[in-house]
């Protein structure tokens, strides 16, 4: 019966009529419509609270997704200081006298300054800046209250380790601004204010290691390590995490290789890498920045090498303790941040709280970077840097210990 209809003839049913060319009631478009976009927004929300409950039971990267904030915080706003106070400085006071006194305690006045030793020769200021001990040396000459009482031109000479520019730049304005003020308010109790318009006393500034000021210089040798750092773990650490994820663990274990074997084989293709990262950062220091080289090229190989020691020790431990490649790379970003922020690379190490460098110290990077700065720009030699190796030495025997007896469990 269907067949013999004409197309516009309307069919009848029980239940009604249905035109076949009318369009749809405009409620049911809308109707179809909200179902649709709530059908989508379920599903989404089905993958939403599927991510979410997966990383709710994966403990350590929610740890880590808590953690890195709450840890940028900290260190932001407590550890950080780009205006260093109570920086460590040496004098040589070669003048006993009441102003040469007043001159010494107008510079710790201002709380740049912190004297941590008066020495009794040149070479022991010297020495006190070289390797670190001391971030200022004051000179005060001979016959110092005698000149100024006369009126005679007298300099007060401030010399600075101005390898980091950043940590010096503000205690050097305000050295020169101490002195003056110093010496003229002890004219003006002398009953000698005259003299004050004279300014006898003149502030010569010496900034070591780099007189102009260059950051570069500063920058580029610490590099090295931040480079190292990042890959060098990052790769150490997501070694083991990788063959257990993919399931390659068991075909080397059934290779005829020892334990031991597997872990200098694994060890030995990130050092080729980390020399070849060494390589290229430090011929674009010395030829494209211009970073001067004073010391020894063995002693700073040397410095390298401890540093890269370290670093595969703690990638090592790293492996240990990660269970997927993910989870070695926020490892790696959660020791990288602290690393870098506390270890003076980025900002000065002398403006940092207390406890702030007391960790510090305890990471390679601290230390490397003292190394390597003192062997390029300041040519310390072998016993200078002896310290920053060993400290390096004792992290890579403890970290690596620790890592090579979990490294040996995981393969059990």
């Amino acid at each position: 019966m269907l067949d013999r209809l004409r197309p516009d003839e309307p069919v009848v049913f029980d239940e009604g009529t249905i035109d076949f060319l009318s369009p749809a009631p405009e409620a049911d478009v809308r109707r179809g419509v909200f179902r649709r976009i709530f059908l989508s927004l379920s599903r989404i929300f089905a993958v939403f609270a599927k991510e979410f409950l997966h990383l709710w039971r994966d403990k350590i990267s929610l740890a880590l997704v808590i953690g890195v904030p709450i840890l940028q915080l900290i260190l932001f706003g407590y550890a950080i200081n780009l205006d260093p106070k109570q920086l460590p400085t040496v004098v040589l006071v070669n003048d006993q006298s009441f102003v040469a006194r007043a001159v010494a305690a107008s510079l710790e006045a201002t709380g740049y300054f912190k004297v941590v030793g008066a020495l009794g020769r040149e070479d022991e200021l010297d020495a006190a800046i070289a390797n670190g001990a001391a971030a200022f040396a004051i000179t005060i000459p001979s016959g110092f209250a005698r000149s100024v009482l006369r009126g005679d031109q007298v300099a007060v000479l401030v010399e600075a380790d101005a390898a980091d520019p950043s940590a010096t730049a503000q205690a050097i304005m305000a050295a020169q601004e101490a002195v003056v003020q110093a010496v003229n308010r002890e004219l003006t109790r002398a009953g000698l204010g005259d003299l004050v318009r004279s300014s006898p006393v003149e502030v010569r500034v010496h900034r070591r290691y780099n007189p102009e000021s260059i950051t570069q210089y500063n920058i580029v040798p610490g590099l090295v390590g931040v480079v190292l750092t990042l890959s060098l773990v990052m790769m150490s650490a997501m070694s083991l995490a990788r063959e257990v994820e993919k399931g390659t663990m068991e075909t080397l274990l059934i290779l005829p290789l020892t334990r031991f074997k597997i872990i200098i084989g694994k060890i030995a293709a990130y050092v080729a890498l980390a020399m070849v990262q060494t390589g290229l950062v430090l011929t674009a220091a010395l030829y494209v920045f211009n970073v001067p080289f004073v010391g020894s090229f063995a002693t700073l190989m040397l410095v390298i090498f401890s540093y890269i020691a370290a670093l595969v020790a703690i990638g090592l431990f790293i492996s240990t303790i990660a269970r997927t490649q993910m989870q070695a790379m926020q490892y790696t970003i959660f020791y990288f941040l602290p690393s870098v922020l506390l270890s003076g690379f980025m900002f000065p190490f002398q403006g940092m709280p207390h406890w702030a460098r007391v960790i510090g110290e305890g990471f390679p990077l601290t230390h490397f970077l003292r190394g390597a700065r003192g062997i390029m720009l300041k040519g310390n030699d072998l016993p200078i840097v002896l310290p920053h190796i060993v400290a390096m030495g004792l992290i890579t025997l403890v970290i690596g210990f620790i890592g090579f007896r979990r490294y040996r469990s995981t393969l059990d």
